[in-house]
């Protein structure tokens, strides 16, 4: 089974009716992969704007497939902020990256232009 982290902007966008990520998870679903995301990517979805429905939506898609900062992450994290510059404004998102890598997961984000930095360094995006 192939898994997809969903970033932060993946998980906002589903729960907006008709949007083009919303379209693209129900396919996902359908076609039965797992659906992840990364504590970080859950702290900022929880940050908002959202209301405790749209959290109860989110949460039922994950299903408890949250995946917590680990030690490898942090590691992984810093050795993809290294490797791509050393940019400040890379800093989560290095740490996103490396939920998605250390879980052999594809990034689902409409962010690409930041992530395609961790690309080389072994990060798939959908």
């Amino acid at each position: 089974m192939k898994t997809i982290l969903l970033d932060t902007n993946y998980l906002i966008k589903t729960l907006v009716r008709s949007s083009e990520e919303g379209d693209q998870v129900r396919q996902w679903i359908t076609e039965e992969f797992e659906l992840i995301t990364s504590a970080i990517c859950w702290y900022e979805f929880l940050c908002g704007p959202v209301d405790a429905k749209g959290v109860e939506i989110m949460e039922m898609l994950v299903q408890g497939r949250i995946i917590p900062f680990t030690g490898d992450q942090a590691r992984e994290a810093a050795r993809l902020f290294n490797k791509t510059g050393r940019k400040r404004s890379l800093r989560v998102d290095s740490m996103i990256a490396a939920a998605a890598i250390i879980n052999n997961a594809a990034l689902a984000t409409d962010n690409s232009r930041d992530f395609s930095a961790f690309t080389t360094q072994g990060l798939v995006l959908l």
